[in-house]
């Protein structure tokens, strides 16, 4: 079955792109990252960035942008069974050269997972100097940390890009 990936949630502003690999089945038919109600993610972002946990996609998308976050995924599509990255064939990257143009602010780029991280390296040349972080997947799939381990990881990672109080909101 060929996928597709979401447009990027970003603006101008951003300074963090994170990267996942490719939306599962359940962010597919929600339309929305990281949507599958098990997926970590935006229990991370909320709890990270100091705000009120909320189901609200709206909600969800504004809070990265007050924070100058920016998120898409490496693969614009590739053929795929299920969820796993382990399942994915055939695969096309994004126009990663056109975005980063468009958004000279980002200096950071966070990958959600090995396998992005894997994914880009193998298919993006940067003409830039980024910094280049791998965190743990927040995909129920990864068990192989605690919830809290992850949560860290997440947190010292985002926290280190924002010494800046300026670049991000935790009013």
């Amino acid at each position: 079955m060929k996928s597709f990936s979401f447009s990027p949630l970003s603006d101008k502003e951003a300074t963090i792109l994170i990267l996942g690999t490719m939306p599962g089945t359940k962010s597919l038919e929600l339309n929305q990252y990281y949507g599958h109600n098990q997926n970590n993610f935006w229990k991370f972002m909320f709890a990270i960035l100091k705000e009120d946990f909320s189901n609200d996609y709206e909600i969800r998308k504004t809070l990265l942008q007050k924070n100058n976050i920016a998120v898409w995924d490496v693969l614009q599509h590739c053929e795929r069974v299920g969820s796993l990255d382990s399942a994915i064939k055939n695969e096309t990257a994004n126009d990663f050269e056109t975005f980063l143009q468009q958004h000279p602010k980002i200096t950071t780029i966070l990958f959600n997972g090995q396998k992005a991280a894997a994914f880009f390296k193998k298919y993006v040349q940067l003409k830039k100097t980024y910094q280049l972080i791998t965190l743990p997947s927040t995909s129920p799939a990864n068990a192989g940390k605690t919830y809290q381990s992850k949560l860290e990881e997440w947190r010292f990672s985002l926290g280190a890009q924002h010494r800046n109080p300026d670049t991000l909101h935790t009013d």
